[in-house]
Order: structure tokens, then C-alpha cells, then sequence
């Protein structure tokens, strides 16, 4: 997601594309938040970066940066997320990634054996992985892996130093063959595998859901951002990741409330029914800062989740 920051900025960088001109016809400044979400929609940690980067730079830091809960499995990012030598880099942690490419049509494809004869993709797999190259470089690819694992470094740093010029060092480019692999595999998957585009687009629709309603809560729409400093920027994000997993686990209680009492009452509840449901709306929340404490009334007598021990009470 990408925020104006109209003070005069320290950690923020110039890019009229995403963040516009001023009314006096000036250039503003903005930072960006690269966020993480489980398949539950739940967000598991963030990090503001100023201005525009790749984001592929910060994809391991946030991972790794996380504020809790489990290790991600497959990780699913945007278009402009991937690259060789990220796909290394993370094959290499153990993760799965699944990145959504612009046009499957035109991606590149990757082989060992130039030889080898592939049928209806040997057009596509006109790449060549040299295995050589990976095992002259292995002990430092090895090297790198633990010291991004254990936090010796961070991976934004590591990828920076893997590549000169916009062209891979000769252990970048190790990680780039490796990484190669796991690209060609993946696209393979894209191709034949409708589940795994299912998988993905389904992951990748529960992200823009989130931002698409962070967008609706935060300052009133607005969009900015007021803090100079990555620290100030990252307490407003922060309290923002916050009130939207909030929101996220009481539309969950009270989705789940209506789901057992229509059942009571003997309605067919279909399971494809329920997967369309979102834990994003929003309808029924004040985004304005008007707020009434009285439990409202539920349609189609529903009435408000409470705490079971005050029932009992009253």
C-alpha cells in the first residue's frame, strides 16, 4: 500500500506515478507498506519502506520480521515481487513462492540439458540452468542462507550486494541458476494445475480485500501519513494492522454466530455459500469517528455476540 506523507519527510521518497503532485503543482512524497497476511486473513507483521522500491528487495525481511504466528508455508506475492535470484533466496529458506506473473504466456522457461526434448515447451524452455555454477558456489550460498536465517544480516542488504549495475555477481548469479529451478517449476504448476492458480488468486484477493478496506478506515480516507521518521510511520501502520485484525476477528465471531443459528433454524447452509462470505465488510462500521456503545439490533432477530458469563448474569 502506498501513502502520501505531506510533512516535510525524512524517511520518504518522491514518485508522482504513485503519490501524485501537490495543488501548488509540486512533486509529494510518500513511503510504502509491505505487509503479510495468513490464509485466515489475519496480519502477521509489516514494514514501511520510503518511497517506491522493488519490493522483492524487503519480501525475506518481512517474512522473517514477522510479529507472530506460524512459519508461512507458500508464500504469494504481486507481479512485481520476483526475481531469480529472490526465487533462490527463498527456495533456499524453505519457502514455497508463488508469485502471480503479468502474462503466463510470456515467461521464460528454464532446462539443464539444452538436449532435452520437452515436447510443446521447447519454444518456452529456452534458458539453460548450468549446475555447475551452483556447486563452485555452494558453501557461500549455504553462507548466505544461514545468515539471513539467523538475522546475522538482512536479506534487503544481501540482495543489494548480489547484484552491481543492475547485473548479478558471480555468487548472485549461483543463486539466480538455483533460483531458476524453482521459477520454472512454478510457472509448470501455473500451467497445468488449476487448484494451484485457484490457491494463489484466492491468497492474493484476500490481500487486496485487506488494503482495500485499510484504505476505507484509515484517516477518514485520506491516505497519509504524518510522522518524518521510519519509527513514527511504523506506530501509525502499526495501530492500523491492529484495528484491521480487530475488525477481521469480529466479523468472523459474528459471521459464524448467524451461520449456527440459521442452521438451527433449518436453513441448508452450503459450504460454497460460505466461502464467498468476507471477512472485510465494513457496512456495518462507523468509519468516521462516530461511535455509540448501545448493542444495536440484529436483523432477522440476531442479536450481538456477548460475553457468556454476563448472560448468565443477567
Amino acid at each position: 500500500m502506498r501513502f502520501v506523507v505531506p510533512v516535510s519527510p525524512v524517511y520518504a521518497r518522491l514518485n508522482p506515478k504513485y503519490f501524485g503532485t501537490s495543488t501548488g503543482g509540486g512533486r509529494r512524497s510518500g513511503a510504502t507498506w509491505l505487509n503479510l497476511i495468513n490464509d485466515q486473513a489475519a496480519g502477521l507483521g509489516g514494514k514501511v519502506v520510503a518511497g517506491t522500491p522493488r519490493d522483492s528487495l524487503y519480501v525475506l525481511d518481512v517474512l522473517y520480521d514477522r510479529d507472530g504466528g506460524r512459519r508461512p508455508e507458500m508464500v504469494v506475492t504481486d507481479t512485481a515481487s520476483h526475481s531469480d535470484i529472490v526465487f533462490g533466496l527463498l527456495t533456499l529458506a524453505g519457502f514455497s513462492y508463488a508469485p502471480q506473473p503479468a502474462d503466463l504466456r510470456d515467461q521464460k522457461l528454464w532446462r539443464i540439458d539444452r538436449t532435452a526434448d520437452c515436447g510443446a515447451f521447447n519454444d518456452a524452455a529456452c534458458g539453460r540452468v548450468d549446475p555447475e555454477r551452483i556447486e563452485r558456489n555452494w558453501e557461500d550460498v549455504l553462507r548466505i542462507t544461514g545468515s539471513i536465517h539467523t538475522g546475522a544480516v538482512r536479506a534487503y542488504d544481501v540482495i543489494r550486494m548480489l547484484s552491481r549495475d543492475g547485473r548479478p555477481t558471480v555468487l548472485g548469479d549461483a543463486i539466480a541458476h538455483y533460483g531458476r529451478i524453482a521459477k520454472t517449476l512454478h510457472i509448470l504448476r501455473l500451467a497445468d494445475e488449476p487448484s494451484y492458480r485457484r490457491q494463489i488468486k484466492a491468497q492474493a484477493n484476500l490481500q487486496e480485500g485487506r488494503h482495500a478496506l485499510a484504505r476505507k478506515i484509515f484517516h477518514g480516507r485520506v491516505g497519509q501519513l504524518h510522522q518524518h521518521y521510519q519509527e513514527g510511520m511504523e506506530d501509525q501502520i502499526g495501530a492500523l494492522g491492529l484495528v484491521l485484525n480487530a475488525l477481521v476477528l469480529c466479523n468472523t465471531r459474528y459471521m459464524d454466530a448467524a451461520l449456527d443459528r440459521l442452521r438451527a433454524d433449518g436453513f441448508d447452509v452450503r459450504e460454497q455459500d460460505i466461502d464467498r462470505l468476507s471477512p472485510f465488510v465494513r457496512h456495518h462500521v462507523d468509519m468516521l469517528g462516530r461511535y455509540s456503545f448501545l448493542l444495536p439490533e440484529m436483523p432477522g432477530g440476531l442479536r450481538p455476540l456477548r460475553d457468556p458469563e454476563q448472560a448468565d448474569r443477567g
